[in-house]
């Protein structure tokens, strides 16, 4: 049964691998923690409110927090509403089930004056690894891709001043890019080349193979730590880092919500509230009211 679920979740619901292994880990330790192994039918149906929020409650004790505990809620909604469509149970015991209050956190960023790219280019060395290393923290930053999205861009993606992005559940999406970005993109290809690196992929580690999540990871956190002191210095700090960007720049929020890839609104609202002081600087600039006063 929880084959046949992950079945669903990789191939209708067309989540990434990631995701994928998320959902898995999180039924099958539900599963665990329930006895219900194997899991079949009829135990299944036995499974009421009480017993999820015991289990909820065990995850908030172990230290789990509030945050990963919804999230894995979030996948046991998925999972019973499969079940539910499949025949497998009459009712659904998620109906009853409500999740651990979570204090909204601001997405971290960088400011502008320290990812110059004066500042930034000492860091880098004069090799293919030092040229890839650069070309990948701008394309982040420049563009705001998911690090996943990243690893999986290739050769053929670029062109005419874009980038073909493939994104959560397969959906593609395409991105403007400089024309010194895509020159730059390009003759790293060339240098590939030159290293006899023969990967599709446009982004690939110093043995030539294809990149990998703690790769890249490893790379963005090294450099970040060198302007930032910020706690997070991940890949997702620089998505974060190129929204707020935007926005303080007078980008439409519904256009962003388009280049970040979003499936709704709110996931992009986020970013307003990094923003406000920077409205509230273009209001007072640019409203007949506020420059009377001044």
């Amino acid at each position: 049964m929880i084959e046949q679920f992950e079945n669903y979740i990789l191939k209708e619901k067309r989540c990434s691998p990631h995701t994928l292994t998320a959902y898995s880990n999180d039924v099958r330790t539900f599963c665990e923690f329930a006895s219900l192994s194997p899991l079949t039918k009829e135990n299944i149906n036995e499974v009421n409110h009480q017993l999820i929020r015991s289990w909820m409650v065990e995850l908030i004790d172990s230290g789990v927090s509030n945050r990963s505990v919804n999230r894995k809620l979030s996948t046991l909604r998925t999972f019973f509403k499969w079940l539910e469509a499949n025949n497998y149970i009459s009712t659904n015991p998620m109906a009853k089930v409500k999740g651990p209050k979570t204090t909204k956190r601001l997405p971290e960023f960088v400011q502008e004056g320290d990812l110059k790219i004066e500042k930034l280019n000492e860091f880098f060395t004069d090799d293919f690894a030092g040229v890839r290393d650069r070309l990948l923290f701008e394309i982040l930053y420049q563009t705001g891709i998911r690090l996943s999205e990243c690893i999986g861009l290739k050769e053929s993606d670029i062109g005419n001043g874009r980038i073909k992005v493939l994104g959560k559940r397969n959906k593609e999406r395409i991105i403007s890019i400089s024309p010194l970005l895509e020159t730059e993109l390009k003759e790293m290809i060339h240098a590939k080349l030159t290293m006899d690196f023969d990967s599709n992929y446009l982004f690939v580690t110093d043995k030539g193979e294809k990149m990998y999540p703690k790769f890249v990871y490893r790379k963005i956190n090294n450099y970040l730590s060198r302007v930032t002191s910020l706690k997070k210095q991940s890949p997702h700090v620089l998505r974060h880092t190129f929204a707020t960007h935007l926005l303080n720049g007078g980008v439409d929020i519904e256009v962003l919500k388009e280049i970040l890839g979003h499936s709704n609104l709110a996931a992009t609202q986020v970013y307003t509230h990094n923003s406000f002081a920077k409205i509230n600087e273009i209001y007072k600039s640019a409203h007949p009211r506020e420059r009377k006063a001044e």
